[in-house]
């Protein structure tokens, strides 16, 4: 990298999905839109904070809508454009579907970055792209005050195979396919307290296409995905908990977890995204009476491409977590069980 050049993380206030709105407000901000009942080929719209839009097409067939974006988490533009590419299509597979292509999302300060930094940064979005098997087939670019980048995703999927936030069961079980603490170290790269080996790690995980999604979407014991990002584990299952009109428990000793997330937390590197996200769950959301701080942080930690959070049979959730392991995903864990109650969500 030009280290004449500013680090793509000093321009902008904020990173990856910790950019993302606190829930309270985006749920303040959409109260008031008009619902979208008239038109029922709409299948999936925003009534329940599911991850994409779902169109039917036929009896059979839906088209799978979305779009992701943000401004930088790490300084070489190529990460950041492959972390922001991996983000953006990871909505399409936890809703079941498979992705065909992709619209580039691009806003950037031109008179701070070279034309070499942006060409690297729509390269690397360009080679993730690659890995699912799409193309880009076009975008829209802004001269913008902060670096932004993203796309927006259109994929394909069966109506039986759609899963939605609402559909978990009294008993189900959770599993969750990839580790915590994105959140955290990004905010200690930031500073400057994150390793080599940190880093390849960090990277490692949030450029992992969650391509298992379509996978297990064809699998009739496993009845609701969403994948963990912007709103930290907690808000994300608070999400499906009320959808679903159930109480969600968590196991706080069997959540996957990078391997420095938790000394790095303890020693005070959260981001204040996690902070936004604790006040906006309120009273639904209860924690063990002598959780440390540090749990609150790895709870509420906004994930950049996270993993995908699974509501399956209780049954055949080991022989999930072992196709989830062998898919590449060895971290996968039962974290987890929905019951009858209000919704919410109790940490055990």
């Amino acid at each position: 990298m030009d280290m004449t050049l500013p680090r793509l993380t000093s321009l902008a206030h904020g990173g990856g999905c910790g950019c993302k709105l606190a829930p309270s407000v985006l749920q303040k901000l959409l109260s008031d839109l008009p619902v979208a009942a008239a038109f029922p080929q709409l299948l999936v719209g925003s009534e329940n904070a599911d991850d994409a839009a779902v169109w039917a097409l036929d009896d059979e067939r839906c088209v799978i809508a979305t779009t992701d974006f943000f401004m930088p988490m790490v300084d070489d533009p190529r990460d950041f454009g492959r972390i922001a590419a991996t983000n953006a299509i990871s909505d399409i597979y936890a809703m079941g579907g498979t992705p065909i292509f992709a619209l580039a999302i691009l806003g950037m300060p031109v008179d701070k970055l070279s034309p070499d930094t942006v060409r690297e940064i729509l390269a690397g979005g360009a080679s993730i792209c690659a890995e699912a098997g799409i193309p880009i087939a076009g975008g829209h670019s802004i001269d913008c005050p902060e670096p932004v980048y993203g796309l927006a995703v259109i994929g394909l999927g069966t109506k039986a195979n759609i899963k939605r936030n609402a559909d978990i069961r009294a008993g189900d079980a959770l599993l969750l396919t990839k580790p915590i603490g994105v959140g955290i170290y990004s905010a200690a790269f930031k500073k400057g307290a994150l390793d080599q080996a940190g880093y390849g790690e960090l990277i490692a995980s949030t450029t992992q296409l969650n391509r298992i999604g379509a996978t297990l979407a064809s699998d009739t014991s496993v009845h609701a995905m969403t994948d963990v990002t912007g709103f930290g584990l907690l808000g994300h299952g608070l999400e499906m908990a009320r959808a679903s009109g159930l109480r969600l428990e968590l196991r706080a000793a069997d959540l996957p977890l990078l391997n420095q997330a938790s000394a790095l937390a303890e020693a005070g590197f959260v981001t204040g995204a996690s902070n936004r996200n604790w006040d906006s769950y309120g009273a639904d959301v209860q924690l063990p009476p002598d959780a440390e701080a540090s749990l609150r942080a790895l709870l509420t930690d906004p994930q950049t491409s996270g993993g995908l959070l699974v509501a399956c049979a209780p049954g055949e959730a080991g022989r999930l977590v072992a196709q989830i392991a062998a898919a590449g995903f060895g971290a996968a864990r039962v974290i987890g069980r929905a019951q009858a109650g209000a919704p919410g969500i109790n940490v055990r």
